[in-house]
């Protein structure tokens, strides 16, 4: 094992090391204060809705300490366990090259990590989600959803891999070994790449999200003219607020902004409505326009563009690095076993910057609340806010370091406390 081997093994185990610990924090956290509900919500929650939570969120950790592990374990296999250049060999052996042979290996080590996984995911839908009365999926819907996911990844996916693979390896070029007809493939790559991004954002609320969900408009009438005044107020056009059906799948309630141009729209989970009231339901659209309005969604989409700029020209540099095949055991350098490796290395990395992504994600949370309550009524967002934490079996009692690192949105207790005293 090289002394770059060496580094990035010791990367792998300090990250699992660090994220199983704070996933036994945060268990430790919420069992502690599992029988007495915060003093701030003893009004709103019954104990037995906190106790819920407790024990959601606990199930929740354990199951991530375990999927942690196997993560952990399978990269180890697919690297310096020969997995990856077994199934490249495999491969080649049957007379595959070029952009086929790419594809093919790519496909391979995705459905390998799925199949692995896929008892773990079981047992979180059909296990925890089933046993705290979230779960409301048959194994007909599951399956129909899994297949549909599968296919709209081969339609929309493959195509974008094997121009990536076709602009690394050169377009005249089946060998096998890193030789792009130009060193700035990776630019090309990346026009293409957000070029896709973009029509992919642009085209899912109107022609993907409906392969999975049904959606309809608003049909009460004095919620649909709350709204119209809402949207008018703030300033906001789109093809709509609908509704989805939700409650298919989940007896959790939410609420999310999508789209980019004309089909921007804001959905509503049919869960959601069900439980709150018409002046809560404007609160929380406030709040979704508000990522919208402050430019939340544009920040986010921007960022991502750059960082996947960032992360072409650091592919195309390690693809012609021969130490970074040899780190990973890979017996033949080639443009999918790169991609391969990077994606698969990538993560590792990343996780020491999960804390600036998740600092940033609150502080538009927070953003969007005082957009909130400007156009709407705080104690609206407050309530409506609480009533979700409580049929969602979301913790009132995170551990903090762990909400710093990995939560996207403010801990309950501070965020409630911030819109009941305006600061």
């Amino acid at each position: 094992m090289t002394s770059l081997a060496l580094i990035f093994l010791l990367l792998i185990l300090a990250g699992l090391a660090c994220r199983i610990w704070l996933l036994l924090r945060q268990s430790a956290s919420v069992r502690a204060a599992r029988d007495q509900v915060p003093a701030a919500f003893a009004a709103a929650v019954p104990p037995e809705a906190h106790r819920k939570a407790s024990d959601y969120t606990t199930a929740n950790a354990r199951l991530a300490i375990a999927e942690s592990v196997l993560d952990a374990a399978l990269l180890v296999a697919l690297t310096w366990g020969g997995m990856l250049a077994t199934i490249d060999g495999a491969w080649r052996a049957q007379g595959l090259s070029g952009i086929w042979l790419g594809l093919v290996v790519i496909v391979s080590v995705y459905a390998l990590t799925f199949v692995v996984g896929w008892p773990l995911t079981l047992y979180r839908v059909f296990g925890i989600e089933t046993r705290f009365g979230f779960n409301r999926m048959t194994w007909k819907l599951y399956l129909v959803d899994l297949l549909k996911g599968l296919a709209v990844g081969m339609v929309l996916g493959l195509p974008l891999l094997a121009a990536i693979l076709w602009l690394m390896q050169g377009p005249d070029s089946a060998a096998a070994g890193i030789q792009p007809t130009s060193q700035y493939w990776w630019l090309t790559a990346w026009l293409v790449w957000a070029g896709f991004s973009l029509t992919l954002a642009w085209a899912y609320p109107a022609l993907i999200a409906p392969l999975f969900n049904r959606f309809r408009p608003v049909e009460d009438q004095s919620l649909q003219q709350r709204i119209e005044a809402l949207l008018k107020r703030c300033g906001f056009t789109s093809r709509g607020v609908f509704i989805m059906d939700g409650s298919r799948r989940s007896a959790h309630g939410n609420a999310y902004f999508t789209g980019l141009g004309a089909n921007k729209r804001i959905v509503l989970f049919d869960t959601l409505l069900e439980r709150l009231e018409p002046q809560e339901v404007e609160a929380v659209l406030a709040h979704e326009l508000g990522h919208f309005r402050l430019r939340h969604v544009r920040k986010r989409l921007l960022t991502s563009l750059a960082l996947g700029l960032a992360g072409l020209y650091l592919l195309g540099w390690l693809a012609a690095q021969p130490a970074f095949y040899a780190t990973f055991g890979a017996a033949a350098p080639s443009p999918h076993v790169a991609l391969v490796l990077f994606m698969l290395a990538l993560p590792v990395v990343t996780f020491w910057l999960e804390p600036l992504g998740s600092a940033w994600s609150r502080r538009h949370e927070f953003e969007a609340d005082q957009f909130a309550t400007a156009h709407s009524r705080a104690d609206d967002l407050s309530s409506a806010l609480v009533k979700l934490y409580k049929d969602n079996a979301t913790t009132l009692t995170p551990d903090p370091l762990y909400s710093a690192f990995f939560d996207s949105h403010p801990p309950a207790p501070r965020r409630i406390a911030r819109l009941q005293t305006g600061a």
